[in-house]
């Protein structure tokens, strides 16, 4: 079964049709509980948090989950850094680290996208110990 898509012709370039695509749609793929439980989720308290010379988004932040991880996010243009010390938020903790901006990120804070594509931090409704797991 095919998905017919509007099209619009943009251009022709060495006898190759260019089309842009107008439909906007998600897919979702599922996986197994087996699969999601591999996630290691926990609870994090930010203790830091830094802006990131020469980043128009990234924030530097360091998050207790009962051990320190620094966390690399671009939500910058939604947060200061200011407002996120001492907010508890939810982090994926057994990512494989990533260098970002040289800078080594140890998880990722997990956010909902607003009405404008924003980042929106997701955390708990009443505090629980850093390093507490979600499930």
């Amino acid at each position: 079964m095919g998905i017919n898509l509007p099209e619009k012709k943009l251009s022709v370039h060495e006898g190759i049709f260019v089309f842009e695509i107008f439909s906007i749609f998600a897919i979702i793929v599922r996986m197994t509980i087996d699969e999601f439980q591999k996630a290691d989720l926990r609870v994090g308290k930010v203790v830091a948090a830094e802006r990131i010379e020469g980043s128009e988004k990234l924030l530097k932040l360091m998050v207790d989950i009962g051990e320190p991880r620094q966390i690399i996010a671009g939500i910058m243009k939604s947060y200061v850094p200011e407002d996120l010390v001492g907010r508890e938020v939810v982090i994926v903790a057994n990512l494989e680290p990533r260098m970002m901006m040289g800078l080594e990120s140890q998880g990722m804070i997990l956010a909902a996208h607003g009405e404008n594509g924003e980042p929106i931090v997701l955390s708990v409704e009443r505090e629980v110990p850093a390093g507490s797991k979600i499930s």
